[in-house]
């Protein structure tokens, strides 16, 4: 297999071949334009709140529902509101970095939070 070939963007499979024009993987049958490849590299994602609006960093987001904090018998309620979030690519599902008023700085999951 070729070193400089990109995994597939479909199952991420780094099995991948060139066919004429073509990279194709072999997993998925998926095939893509090696000019593609290069240029969906830049593209970020897009992270949504629970009813489908696009966050933002600096944004304020009120939490949906109540949250229990793993190891800590405090609870983060409905209602509370967290400012200047920032988002990024963390364990799991959460994709927000923030600071909770009385609990401290935390991650949290975009489909717990809606913008307000």
């Amino acid at each position: 297999m070729n070193e400089s070939l990109p995994p597939c963007p479909e199952c991420a499979s780094e099995y991948t071949y060139e066919m004429g024009a073509l990279l194709v993987c072999p997993e998925c049958a998926h095939e893509w334009s090696a000019d593609a490849a290069e240029t969906s590299g830049a593209a970020a994602a897009v992270i949504k709140d629970a009813v489908g609006n696009v966050l933002s960093d600096g944004d304020t987001v009120t939490v949906i529902k109540d949250l229990k904090i793993k190891g800590s018998s405090t609870v983060i309620k409905v209602g509370t509101k967290v400012r200047g979030i920032r988002l990024m690519d963390g364990v799991g599902d959460h994709d927000i970095d923030c600071k909770v008023d009385g609990v401290g700085p935390m991650q949290l999951k975009s489909s717990v939070v809606k913008k307000v």
